[in-house]
């Protein structure tokens, strides 16, 4: 009875989250220009608006751009910074890691403000550089804390050894310590792309509308009304993070990625 209870609330959970899921991608298929559920008729059109449309086009690539450039900005700041506090160099490390973790942990807008303050005094407001820089920085959390589990995971026994043996640190770190955290340097680039791909307060206000991601595009598109290419994106953004999650998962213990210890480790 008990087992029976288990699973009925587990499915009713399931239904409440995939519930919106389900509605967005039942809109994006409509065939009438229209956001109403269930579908009137079924239609890809607005799929292919996406792409064939100059302005959602523009959108998508400026969010693809946006999100590359910025997760690999976050993963290099991310990289020697966990590296540094895993060797613990000064007894002050500790404050760097605060400091990285800080961004992620404040509301988004704060963030998103005190970058805004920063880069109208500094002249460069608007710029599309910016925005990289400010997802970098506020993203940086999340490599930082994947490296950071990779890092802990090493054996020091091994770098000890390569030390002994006569190799700089250059060399253990390319040859011992990258191929053993290079899992965690992935999925923390994979989460942090992904972030970025969907954020729309520090990129709205970090370069207004001088570039339009495709978050920023759908606010703008409200203006004129609604559309099922809005929910298209939607969906497409699900897709993406699924593929690229599902990738981690499949090639990486996403588990002990996401911090959790495996049972047989306890």
């Amino acid at each position: 009875m008990n087992k029976m209870l288990t699973r009925i609330y587990f499915v009713l959970i399931a239904i409440f989250l995939a519930a919106p899921i389900v509605v967005v991608a039942g809109v994006s298929v409509n065939e009438k220009q229209s956001l109403t559920f269930p579908p009137q008729g079924f239609s890809l059109a607005w799929y292919g608006a996406i792409f064939a449309d100059a302005g959602w086009r523009s959108a998508f690539f400026a969010s693809l751009g946006l999100a590359l450039a910025s997760a690999a900005l976050a993963v290099a700041i991310a990289l020697p910074l966990a590296w540094f506090l895993w060797r613990r160099l000064a007894p002050w490390a500790n404050i760097f890691q605060i400091l990285g973790i800080a961004p992620f942990t404040l509301p988004p807008v704060i963030t998103a403000l005190g970058l805004l303050t920063f880069w109208a005094t500094t002249g460069f407001y608007g710029q599309p550089w910016t925005a990289v820089i400010g997802h970098a920085i506020f993203f940086v959390t999340l490599p930082l804390v994947t490296l950071s589990l990779g890092f802990s995971a090493i054996d020091r026994s091994l770098v000890e050894a390569a030390s002994t043996m006569g190799a700089d640190d250059k060399t253990v770190f390319r040859t011992v310590v990258l191929p053993l955290i290079r899992p965690y340097l992935v999925s923390g680039y994979a989460f942090a792309f992904v972030l970025s791909l969907n954020e729309y307060i520090v990129a709205y206000m970090t370069v207004g509308f001088t570039m339009e991601t495709l978050p920023i595009k759908i606010f703008n598109a409200l203006r004129y009304g609604y559309t099922p290419t809005m929910a298209s994106v939607t969906i497409l953004f699900v897709v993406v993070a699924a593929l690229i999650f599902g990738l981690v998962a499949r090639f990486g213990d996403l588990p002990k990625l996401l911090g959790a210890m495996a049972a047989d480790d306890r």
